[in-house]
Order: structure tokens, then sequence, then C-alpha cells
């Protein structure tokens, strides 16, 4: 059986103008990159704050290895990993002089790592704080972050100011964690970001989980989708496939099929001339799209009832 290491039941919080988060619940597991995906304002940062500590619930529970995050914040601190949102960095040291504060702080014993990491992320930090851009100071902060070797790192926007390859970068250290078998959470604006490194996905809107994904079950690709332009009007036989659209022309079709029904669908389709083919590989951002649409429509049909 697995072990859930972050678990969050039911969790709320009321703030003025009907905005926090309400009844939010999931957990992630021993080994996994959990993703938080939701715009500004959604409820992410406050359901993490909450984990880190800094907040007391209205109702419910959230707990990290089995520890209240309220009750037990300072023993969870001790050991986990933490990239906020919003970084506040004392502008008037150097990252460096920062950096070997806190690791002196954490009475840490391997600044041959450190230099490592500092080599990693590409960047100078003898400059002072105030001087650098916000990637340099994100840089800094995944430093703090990873320093210590957490088994549970939580990070908010964790790409922020990061340039293309830097955010590639990113995702490899991510890939990395998780192969020691590290717990990560994550909070993100960049779809394949989360498409590239986690497991699981919970969709937060105005404070509540509208929808949660296990990317890891989507990939796996039970079934597959295709679209297929053909150049006369298609006949449905569906004895291996699934129509999921066809045009008024009935020349072009989007088919469902069952992994281990591909060979014998293309054989259904070979008398037709195709003119195109493609596969319809699952889109993070466009569910995402999708599914905001779908709740805004539900909710205008409500008041409009």
């Amino acid at each position: 059986m697995t072990d859930k290491i972050i678990d969050v039941e039911h969790l709320t919080k009321n703030y003025k103008n009907n905005k926090g988060i309400f009844d939010v619940s999931f957990s992630v597991n021993e080994g996994e990159v959990f993703g938080y995906l939701g715009p500004n304002g959604a409820g992410k940062s406050t359901t993490i704050r909450h984990l880190m500590g800094f907040i007391k619930p209205v109702k419910g529970k959230a707990k990290i290895h089995n520890l209240d995050c309220w009750k037990g914040s300072t023993k969870i601190q001790k050991k986990l990993g933490y990239l906020p949102g919003e970084l506040a960095l004392p502008e008037n040291q150097t990252g460096i002089s920062y950096i070997k504060y806190i690791y002196k702080l954490r009475k840490l014993n391997n600044w041959d790592e450190i230099e490592r990491m500092i080599k990693y992320w590409e960047f100078d930090p003898t400059v002072k704080i105030k001087k650098m851009s916000k990637g340099m100071k994100q840089k800094v902060g995944l430093i703090l972050t990873f320093m210590h070797h957490p088994d549970v790192i939580i990070l908010d926007e964790p790409t922020s100011g990061l340039d293309p390859l830097m955010q590639d970068k990113f995702v490899q250290l991510i890939k990395s964690e998780k192969a020691k078998g590290h717990t990560v959470l994550m909070s993100s604006h960049i779809f394949q970001e989360i498409e590239n490194t986690c497991d699981r996905v919970a969709i937060i809107k105005q404070g509540k989980i509208i929808s949660q994904l296990d990317l890891n079950e989507i990939n796996s690709g039970k079934t597959r989708e295709y679209t297929v332009k053909f150049d006369q009007p298609f006949t449905p036989k569906p004895k291996t496939y699934k129509i999921k659209t066809i045009d008024e022309a009935k020349t072009t079709v989007t088919f469902t099929v069952a992994r281990t029904y591909v060979g014998k669908f293309l054989r259904a389709i070979e008398k037709y001339e195709v003119i195109s083919f493609e596969e319809n590989k699952f889109d993070l951002e466009k569910y995402f799209l999708h599914f905001y649409k779908q709740e805004e429509s539900k909710k205008g049909k409500k008041h409009h009832e």
C-alpha cells in the first residue's frame, strides 16, 4: 500500500467576498509529483500556506507525514523544502552571503554540493540581491529549497522568471527528485511543465477543486483518438471503434479506439481514400480551458433558472 505523505481533508478557509478555499481534499503519495493548477486567486497559495502551517483552517485538516500542519509546523518545516510564490529575500545581502547564512542555520556540511547547484543554475551569486533579476532571485530560492535534501518539496510557481532553458533544467531536477522517491507538490501556470513532471493533477477554481486527473493513466493510453479526413462520405460500422465527432459532409471523423483494436480499426478504414490522418494526444491546457468553460456555462444556466 502506498503511503500518503501529504493529506488534505475538507480544508476550508473563508475570507471576505466569498474568497478562500472550500472543502478542498486531495492526497499526495510517497514518490509522487502532484500538480496544482488554477488561475491567480483560485486558492492555490492559500492551500499551500495551510500546508506550511502559516494559516489555521476554519474546517478540515492538512497533514504531512501524518503530522497536523498547524500544530506540528516546526517539526515538519525542518525536513521540508518550500519555495513561495513571492520570494522575500534580504535586498542588501549578496546571493552567496544569504545562501551561506541559511546553510549555517540548517547546520549543513557539504558546501561542494551548494557550489554544484550554483553551477547548475548558471548565475553569479556574488551580486547583491537588490540588483538581481527576477530569474536570478528565483535561482537563489531554488537553491535554498533543495539545499538540505528535503523528502517533501512544496513549490508555488517555481519557474517564475526563469527562461525556457532554465525551465527545462527545472523539469530535469524534478524528475531526479522523483527518482530519489521524494514527494513533490507543485502549483504552476505552465501546462507543459505540469505535463512533463506530474503523475496527477488537481484543478482548483474559486476555492473549490473541480477536477482531478491521473496523467499516468491518460498517458499510458488505454484508448487512442484519431481524426481522419476522407475524400468521400464515411459510412460508420463501429465494431472496433467509437465515433466521437463527424462533420455534416461525413468526410472528417474523430474516432476513439481501444489500444488493442488499433490494427483492426486501420483495416476497417483502409478501403477509403484517406486525405489526412492525425492522432489527437491529450492536451492538459485544452482540457483545463474546456473544463473551465463547462463550469462557467453550468453556472450561467443555474443563474437563469
